[in-house]
């Protein structure tokens, strides 16, 4: 009876092994490359993605809620909770960043968003899918949150 169980181990091992690899690969995937512009699809912001070598971020190039009322001149981060930041313009500051990529999922995780028109940071993830962009930004948990669709544009 041992010997017929060593053989069943000895035939089936190697098989469950292979059939694993495509896991294993997955989980250990790059990321695909996401520098660049890229627009919301409903017009509302742009966004420049940078890779670093602590992952990706990113910063604001035009947001509608960021701008005053003739759509060019940025408003000032007021709602900042440091002070000292409070007189700086909107425009250019990095939004995004501490992105870590997790292979098993294939998207961005553990990203903090700050979002200057109301001075509060939540939580982001990113996910590529069919060339676009999926933005997940929440409190607390993914589900209690919204995605933003984002596509990449010219610079």
């Amino acid at each position: 009876m041992f010997n017929a169980i060593r053989a069943v181990l000895l035939i089936t091992a190697p098989l469950s092994q292979a059939a694993m690899l495509p896991v294993a690969m997955a989980q250990s995937a790059a990321p695909p490359p996401i520098a660049g512009v890229w627009m919301a699809e409903n017009g509302r912001m742009k966004i420049e993605l940078k890779e670093t070598p602590r992952g990706p971020t990113g910063r604001l190039l035009w947001g509608q809620r960021a701008v005053e009322a003739d759509g060019k001149t940025f408003k000032r981060d007021v709602k900042n909770p440091d002070p000292a930041l409070r007189n700086r313009s909107l425009e250019g500051i990095t939004i995004l960043q501490n992105l870590t990529w997790n292979g098993k999922e294939r998207r961005w995780d553990d990203g903090r968003l700050y979002d200057g028109t109301s001075g509060r940071t939540v939580s982001a993830r990113l996910t590529p899918v069919k060339g676009k962009l999926e933005m997940r930004v929440y409190m607390g948990s993914p589900m209690f949150g919204r995605t933003i669709e984002f596509r990449r544009v010219a610079s």
